[in-house]
């Protein structure tokens, strides 16, 4: 599985450095120059964490920070050059889950971003909707006791929409998330996905659904 971080920083060289750095390790890196750009990109993507410098342009750093939070479960980690003890607890108590303070050593960012995600993996291996239950782990989709023999792309699709509760997914980022390429034209694959998702649902009882919503795109909902 690769991870996606969202690098949100309005200092160029800082920006480069830290994208850099990420990528060399393995890491998908998107970047946000500002609060606007930060939430158009978390609505568009699927985002595992994210680097939020304090000093933005648009937006104070501690108030994106609780907007993120009250809608996407990710684990964010501060990057700032305010260092004193009460920044740090203020950034803590508005909802960030580690705070660097500028400068620091590379090799830190990288051990902080490794640790925050694994204990976000950790959390997060099985990720529920009522009865159903993702194992992220095993890739088995379970309603109360009942396997739903899924295949993986059926998995990868449910698991997207279980993961965005309330959110429409559009086409292009469920082509991404699932497939990892552009739908262009054709979104063949995911009518049949999603066509054989809800076959399987209905057989056991699940009373939930993948639909669609013309023209923004898939939501899990009750049936």
């Amino acid at each position: 599985m690769q991870f996606t971080i969202l690098l949100v920083e309005d200092n160029p060289h800082i920006m480069e450095i830290n994208s850099e750095a990420l990528q060399m390790e393995g890491y998908a890196v998107l970047e946000a120059r500002n609060g606007r750009e930060c939430m158009d990109t978390l609505q568009m993507n699927e985002v595992h964490l994210v680097i939020l410098d304090i000093m933005l342009p648009d937006t104070d750093g501690l108030e994106l920070c609780r907007e993120i939070k009250a809608a996407y479960d990710l684990p964010i980690l501060f990057l700032s050059a305010l260092g004193e003890n009460s920044q740090i607890i203020e950034g803590l108590r508005a909802g960030g889950d580690d705070y660097l303070a500028k400068p620091y050593d590379i090799g830190v960012l990288l051990a902080r971003v490794e640790a925050r995600l694994r204990d976000s993996l950790h959390q997060q291996r099985v990720v529920s909707w009522g009865r159903l239950k993702l194992d992220t782990i095993s890739m088995i989709a379970r309603f109360g006791e009942q396997d739903l023999l899924l295949t993986q792309k059926e998995f990868q699709l449910l698991l997207t929409l279980a993961r965005n509760p309330g959110r429409l997914i559009g086409k292009e980022e469920l082509y991404r998330n699932v497939w990892g390429a552009s739908a262009g034209e054709d979104h063949r694959a995911i009518y049949t996905t999603v066509s054989r998702l809800n076959k399987k649902l209905a057989a056991q009882g699940a009373m939930l659904r993948v639909g669609f919503h013309r023209p923004e795109g898939y939501a899990l909902e009750s049936v």
